[in-house]
């Protein structure tokens, strides 16, 4: 009896969420709507199913028992991390107890100056153990790098945990990103360099033009042929690189740049979206938007500082969330470059945002819900 009533006050609880969020599909033209297909809370595992979209081939009792299939979502929602079904069932949701690195492939918890660390894949459950690492896992395009204690070395592992290089840095690591088996990195000291498969540099840059030198943000195109950066401070600036040659061994040069005015002394969101066909960047008082095929910059404003933002931008739709106050958030749908066609205001502390196709996975405190590009 306990137990189905506490199940029923999550339910209300859930419901009061949509209320502040969506209580109906959302125009979002040409033609499309964005429609609720279920609620769930963070402290059970009860998704509740919103209209059509409640299965019909098991009884309401049955569906916390049902386990997660398909693909997975990773999420971090307040004190809590792991992942979550297309149907909104868990397969994994933890209080953190340490620090976190999670991707769709890879999760581990580790400690502050961690010895031995756990690697977890989320696919099949296996675990690979790193011992004497001493350094912090961090999780791209699939693959798995430990960046050293000090946050000035990078090391690729194999699928066992072994070692497979180490590159040393001149100063600490600020931003990574990898993409078509190349490594970009971005330091402390204002430098940006590739390295290969193999740990090897190919490329080495320093963008320089600012009163303090140092790398903010990068980005790597799918086929690694473009390099986007944010770098400096007293002038921030975006610069777009391209590689001219024709191979992984060509040189990369800058084809645009833009000053960015009042900038940020922290990492910054950066990236190719869209097929390669847009960069998007965070800046002051909003987003930076750049078509790479017509060679143009243009900007969107926000009210309030960025909580989260889906790097997928499928459909040329892009969602955000900004924070305009305290405890208030807004998600909103930006059709590049920038025209806001759909806003819903809610009220949360943390955030998330994540995208699969056409479902949007979103949450606010204690609840994740999840929402359907529909074609009308």
């Amino acid at each position: 009896m306990a137990k189905e009533k506490k199940k029923y006050w999550i339910i209300a609880g859930l419901l009061l969420f949509t209320g502040y969020f969506f209580a109906a599909p959302r125009p979002i033209p040409p033609e499309m709507v964005l429609k609720p297909r279920w609620l769930n809370s963070l402290d059970s595992n009860y998704p509740v199913f919103i209209g059509e979209n409640n299965p019909a081939a098991a009884p309401e009792d049955e569906q916390p028992a049902a386990a997660p299939e398909g693909p997975l979502i990773p999420f971090t929602l307040g004190d809590r991390f792991g992942y979550v079904d297309f149907q909104g069932r868990f397969a994994m949701n933890r209080v953190k107890a340490g620090h976190t690195s999670l991707s769709e492939d890879y999760w581990c918890e580790y400690g502050a100056e961690p010895e031995l660390l756990e690697i977890h894949n989320s696919l099949n459950g296996e675990t690979i153990s790193v011992k004497n690492g001493r350094g912090y896992p961090l999780f791209l395009n699939g693959r798995i790098f430990l960046i050293g204690s000090e946050g000035n070395s990078l090391s690729a592992l194999d699928g066992d945990g072994t070692i497979r290089w180490t590159y040393d840095f001149a100063a600490p690591l600020t931003c990574a990103a990898a993409a078509a088996g190349v490594i970009l990195t971005g330091s402390l000291d204002g430098v940006v360099e590739v390295l290969d498969d193999h740990g090897r540099q190919l490329f080495s840059f320093e963008p320089g033009g600012s009163r303090l030198s140092v790398i903010l943000g990068c980005a790597i195109s799918r086929d690694g042929s473009r390099l986007g950066i944010i770098s400096g401070i007293d002038d921030q600036r975006f610069l777009l690189l391209e590689r001219f040659g024709g191979s992984s061994g060509g040189e990369y040069k800058v084809v645009y740049h833009q000053f960015l005015e009042e900038g940020f002394r922290r990492e910054v969101f950066i990236s190719f979206i869209d097929h390669d066909s847009w960069i998007v960047f965070e800046r002051e008082g909003g987003l930076g938007v750049y078509k790479i095929s017509a060679r143009k910059s243009s900007r969107i404003s926000l009210d309030g500082p960025l909580s989260a933002i889906d790097g997928s931008g499928g459909a040329g739709l892009l969602f955000i969330i900004s924070s305009p106050a305290e405890g208030q958030k807004k998600l909103a749908a930006l059709r590049l470059p920038d025209q806001t066609v759909m806003e819903a205001p809610f009220k949360s502390e943390t955030v998330f945002l994540g995208r699969a196709g056409s479902l949007l996975f979103t949450g606010g405190d204690k609840t994740l819900a999840s929402f359907e590009l529909e074609k009308r």
